[in-house]
């Protein structure tokens, strides 16, 4: 079952959670350590990665499945 992965900030430091989880999978100091983390997840579940700013604004959206309207921008 695929699962949509957050990356949040937190007062603890920047949790990974999938959608819907009370508890988070793994809390780090850094957001790109959070996000590294959810990019592997996601990759492997064929999910989509949703990455907040600090305020709680959608900073990006990655998504690793069959994704029937992929983006038209290429980032690398």
């Amino acid at each position: 079952m695929k699962k949509n992965q957050l990356v949040v900030k937190h007062p603890d430091g920047w949790p990974v959670k999938g959608v819907n989880n009370e508890r988070a999978t793994k809390v780090t100091r850094t957001q790109s350590e959070a996000i590294s983390i959810a990019r592997g997840i996601a990759i492997n579940q064929k999910a989509e990665v949703v990455i907040h700013k600090p305020n709680g604004q959608i900073r990006d959206k990655d998504s690793y499945g069959n994704d029937p309207n992929p983006p038209r921008d290429k980032k690398y």
